[in-house]
């Protein structure tokens, strides 16, 4: 008998709500549209479906997790709370001075984004505190008490403090919070030496002014989406995926909702790392396409890659620098508008452009029927004969095929000279370049070679293209598990409990003091393991160390990996061992001579991950059986072929397919080119390779 262990794993998408119930091996899903004036109703709408399928009811279920992109679309669109900074005397335009680096160097007309707050809304107290965390102009609660009656005028709702050395020492931002909460009880309030305690002013008030933005949005929309769950009768435990790959408790990201903004595509990489400690595999490259944007990441030795800093909103082209800096622990990903909504148009240049702007479900591609008249990426894929317009999503939402070829013809083809599909054609090669330039990029900024890289694709829309971009990147293996369509939510199932504590604190390895630095090992790891204690009070927590090191003088650091041994009991020279090692492997060389410093203390507090049993590789045996034929336009021939049709649940582990075929399932298809060849494996997953010349 099974043990009765519901868990439903929601993700929020920008098209589609994913929802994934599981009880050990048994596992329903499925996507409906994303409700943006109720994310909620959304996933009501899918529990209620997945508990049918299933036959249970809601009352069964023994915990929810739950990955959203509101806390992102709310920072996009710039629709938060009225938000003030209090910031210290002179630092006012900290903002929007930025870092003063040029993300376009030559570019003359080069537009900063706007700050996330006018210059009127940020507010400044006399008060200092050193770099050695030393109190040089005190701060005055007569001074804190008067700005208080002067913010109660202007009516905020939520507040965020950021001083000049905070993360050394809180003590005047905890003053300034006090004085709030005395005379202004209903505003909500984030102190910047709680939210990213690190040093880098512009990053650090930049990331406590979104939270403090997005937290009564959030906020409110946990409590309801709690209580409408409460009603349906899924009254039970509900958890949220963060941006680092674990899951927090939903008390502690109401309190620190920009930890959620990334928290969809951190469920994906954790899936693809999942699958990848399945086969061995230690070069992964993760791509996750959906309705709204395309999401690429390295995972090396079943790990996805992280980092301390990302962008949101970037304003020039998904450029690097043009964005929002959010300092919160992240795994790290480059994420290009390039999904199924992704809209296409003609440039001045006579070229084809496509996002980053989406049509989202509202109205939805031309094909939904929904209003929509732009071409988007998934009316190309219906043109091309990609998907069935009569089985997308399971049948749910018809596809109108002329809608689409009317779309394409007008906003491309009249332009072009084109006919429908040859501007379908033109479409979907250029979402696929551009998802192919910006792993080429990525995989170049951290030297790595994608030959050597299996690619795990997932996401509505990534099986659609994952071949092509195999073709594109030289990549000669690419799987798609069981579950590709839904991989994010099944992901926030595969996820610990986990929680980064950073700190910032100055020390060069010629003023190394071990006592110090064990003392901040373990007041980070306690601060680490109290939030991963509010999610599961008796579950065992292990620990990960890390520092962030650089030769004095330079700009960034680089992530040194500590094991606890080495953390508890500091030695400097083991210290210097680890960095001239990771240095010189990133760069080729070690600078000799020069002194060494650490800036950034991390631990990760999690629960450990279940073991993965490997996978047993699958000799190739019969064809899968066809259910039929249809015309499918295969780009590196410029052609049309018949392709067979085969539906994933009919083949066993063994069976192969050879291009051109389409492998349907509800959530998904998988476009196998004249290219590529696949065979099921055991657990359902499709393992498709190049076909050897």
């Amino acid at each position: 008998m099974i043990k009765d262990n519901w868990r439903l794993g929601v993700d929020i998408g920008g098209t589609f709500t994913d929802v994934v119930l599981e009880n050990g091996d048994t596992q329903y899903s499925t996507k409906v549209l994303t409700t943006y004036a109720a994310p909620e109703n959304a996933i009501l709408d899918g529990l209620a479906q997945v508990c049918a399928k299933a036959g249970i009811a809601a009352d069964r279920i023994t915990q929810i997790i739950h990955g959203t992109t509101l806390a992102t679309n709310a920072l996009i669109e710039r629709r938060g709370a009225k938000t003030a900074l209090i910031t210290t005397q002179g630092f006012r335009d900290t903002i929007e001075m930025r870092t003063e680096s040029r993300f376009e160097q030559y570019d003359l007309n080069l537009t900063l984004p706007e700050p996330l707050l006018p210059r009127q809304r940020r507010y400044t107290l006399s008060e200092r505190v050193g770099a050695d965390g030393g109190v040089l102009i005190p701060l005055e609660r007569a001074d804190v008490e008067a700005l208080a009656d002067q913010l109660a005028q202007a009516d905020y709702t939520s507040i965020a403090v950021g001083f000049l050395h905070s993360y050394l020492n809180p003590a005047h931002e905890r003053m300034v919070r006090d004085v709030l909460e005395e005379r202004l009880p209903e505003v909500m309030i984030s102190l910047s030496s709680d939210v990213s305690p690190q040093m880098r002013e512009y990053e650090r008030f930049n990331t406590t002014i979104a939270n403090a933005y997005i937290k009564p949005l959030m906020k409110s929309y946990l409590s309801r989406l709690a209580d409408r769950l409460k009603d349906s009768g899924a009254d039970c435990p509900i958890f949220l995926m963060h941006s680092g790959g674990g899951i927090i408790s939903i008390e502690s990201a109401a309190e620190f909702p920009v930890r959620l903004v990334e928290s969809g595509p951190a469920g994906g990489a954790v899936f693809a790392a999942t699958l990848a400690a399945r086969y061995g595999l230690d070069k992964v490259l993760s791509f996750d396409m959906g309705g709204t944007t395309a999401k690429i990441c390295l995972i090396q030795n079943q790990t996805p890659k992280t980092a301390r800093v990302f962008e949101v909103a970037r304003s020039y082209r998904f450029k690097k620098g043009s964005g929002m800096p959010i300092s919160i622990p992240v795994i790290d990903m480059v994420e290009i508008g390039a999904g199924g909504g992704s809209l296409a148009h003609v440039d001045s240049l006579n070229q084809i452009r496509v996002g980053p702007e989406s049509a989202g479900s509202e109205p939805g591609p031309a094909c939904y029927g929904r209003g929509g008249e732009r071409p988007a990426v998934t009316d190309a894929d219906l043109i091309l004969g990609k998907l069935d317009p009569d089985n997308f999503a399971g049948g749910s939402i018809p596809l109108h095929k002329d809608a689409s070829a009317q779309a394409l013809r007008a906003h491309l083809g009249e332009t072009l000279d084109m006919d429908a599909q040859t501007a379908a054609f033109g479409l979907a090669e250029v979402v696929d370049e551009n998802m192919a330039n910006a792993a080429r990029v990525h995989a170049v900024e951290n030297g790595e070679d994608l030959s050597e890289y299996t690619m795990i694709a997932f996401g509505g829309a990534a099986p659609l293209h994952a071949a092509r971009l195999c073709e594109k990147l030289g990549v000669a293996r690419c799987l798609v598990p069981q579950g590709a369509g839904v991989g994010s939510a099944i992901g926030f199932l595969r996820a610990p409990f986990s929680f980064e504590a950073n700190r910032s604190v100055y020390m060069r390895l010629s003023d190394f003091d071990a006592p110090v630095v064990a003392d901040l090992f373990a007041a980070l790891e306690e601060e680490a393991t109290a939030f991963v204690r509010s999610c599961d009070a008796d579950a065992p927590i292990e620990a990960a160390h890390k520092v962030y090191m650089r030769y004095a003088g330079q700009g960034w650091e680089i992530p040194i990996t500590l094991t606890p041994a080495q953390a508890a009991k500091p030695d400097v020279q083991i210290f210097q061992e680890l960095f001239e090692a990771d240095y010189a492997k990133l760069f080729g060389r070690v600078v000799e001579g020069m002194d060494v410093e650490i800036t950034v203390w991390s631990v990760n507090a999690t629960t450990p991950v279940a073991p993965t049993a490997p996978a047993k590789p699958m000799q190739s045996g019969r064809a899968a059986r066809a259910a039929g034929t249809r015309a499918l336009f295969d780009p590196a021939l410029a052609a049309e072929a018949s392709a067979q049709i085969i539906n994933r649940s009919d083949m066993t582990a063994g069976q192969t397919a050879q291009g051109p075929a389409v492998i349907v399932e509800d959530e998904t298809s998988i476009i196998l080119p004249t290219s590529r060849h696949a065979i099921a494996q055991a657990d359902g997953t499709i393992d498709i390779t190049e076909v050897s010349r």
